[in-house]
C-alpha cells in the first residue's frame, strides 16, 4: 500500500504582502486611524487569534474591499498577560507574585506592533503608496515591508 503524504507548502500560497507597523497605540486606535488614512473600514472580528500553546490571543481585524478584490487584516504582534509565578525561598510556604509575560505572534519579529497583511490575487498593489500613507499618521513611528519567505513562523499568518 503507497504512502500519500500531504504537505502545508503544497497548499501554501504567499499571494500577500506582510507590512511591520511599529508604533505605541491600543489595537483599536491604530485600526481607526488607518481606517481614516487609507479609507478601509477594518472591523474587530469576534473571535481573536488564539494559540493554545502559548495560551496567547491577538486581537485581528478584518475589511474585505469588494471593488478590488482585496482582503485586509490587522493582528497585534504582542500579547501581554499576567501569569502567576512561584517561588520558593527556602521556607514552609510558597510566594506568588504576578509576573507580566509578553507572546510575540511572530516571534522573530519582537520589535514590531502590528502586523497588516493584504491579499490580493489579481491586481498589483501600489506597497510603497499605502506605505507613505501608513507613515503619514502622527502615531505611526515607521512601516516597512517583511519578506514572506524569510520568516520561520510564516504559518502563523494562514488565518
Amino acid at each position: 500500500m503507497a504512502l500519500h503524504k500531504l504537505l502545508v507548502d503544497d497548499f501554501y500560497d504567499a499571494s500577500y504582502s506582510l507590512l511591520a507597523v511599529h508604533c505605541r497605540l491600543e489595537d483599536y486606535r491604530l485600526a481607526y486611524l488607518l481606517n481614516k488614512y487609507l479609507n478601509l473600514n477594518l472591523k474587530r472580528q469576534p473571535q481573536d487569534l488564539d494559540y493554545k500553546y502559548f495560551a496567547a490571543t491577538y486581537p485581528i481585524y478584518e475589511w474585505y474591499d469588494e471593488n478590488l478584490f482585496t482582503t485586509w487584516h490587522m493582528v497585534s504582534n504582542v500579547c501581554k498577560k499576567e501569569e502567576d509565578s512561584l517561588q520558593s525561598s527556602g521556607s514552609l510556604f510558597s510566594t506568588s507574585e504576578k509576573v507580566l509575560k509578553t507572546y510575540h505572534f511572530l516571534p522573530e519579529l519582537k520589535n514590531v506592533d502590528f502586523l497588516i497583511k493584504i491579499t490580493n490575487e489579481d491586481r498589483y498593489l501600489d506597497e510603497k503608496d499605502i506605505l507613505e500613507k501608513i507613515q503619514a499618521i502622527p502615531q505611526v513611528i515607521t512601516t516597512y515591508t517583511i519578506d514572506v519567505d524569510q520568516l520561520k513562523s510564516k504559518d502563523n499568518l494562514i488565518f
